[in-house]
Order: structure tokens, then sequence, then C-alpha cells
């Protein structure tokens, strides 16, 4: 197990490289766009499926 992470550590400094500024920024601006995306068409279908169960039993009940 010390032996992994001594590994990990040094891959960490050796092989990894981090983004510029420039980058980082432009990176999150697509996540967050994708994540409104996202939000807003887990929200349309949580709506419609919402309707068509409140339209079922309805239904059902009268």
């Amino acid at each position: 197990m010390l032996t992994y992470i001594k590994e990990s550590i040094e891959e960490l400094r050796n092989n990894v490289t981090l983004p510029s500024k420039a980058e980082s920024s432009n990176l999150m601006v697509i996540v967050a766009v994708f994540s409104v995306l996202f939000a807003l068409a887990t929200w349309g279908v949580d709506t419609v499926f919402s309707k068509l169960i409140k339209l079922y039993f309805s239904n059902i009940l009268n």
C-alpha cells in the first residue's frame, strides 16, 4: 500500500500537467452549460411523468 501511494505521488509530480487558466475557464463554462441543460431536461421529463401519473390516477378513481 505504501509503495502504491509513493508511486502515485511520483506520477502526479512527473506526468500530470494542469491546464492553463484560459482552458480551465472554457471548460468550466462548458460544464456549467451542460449542467443547466441536463437539469432542464430532467425537470421536463419529471413534469411530463408527473402529469401522466396524475392523469392516469384521475381516470382510475373516477
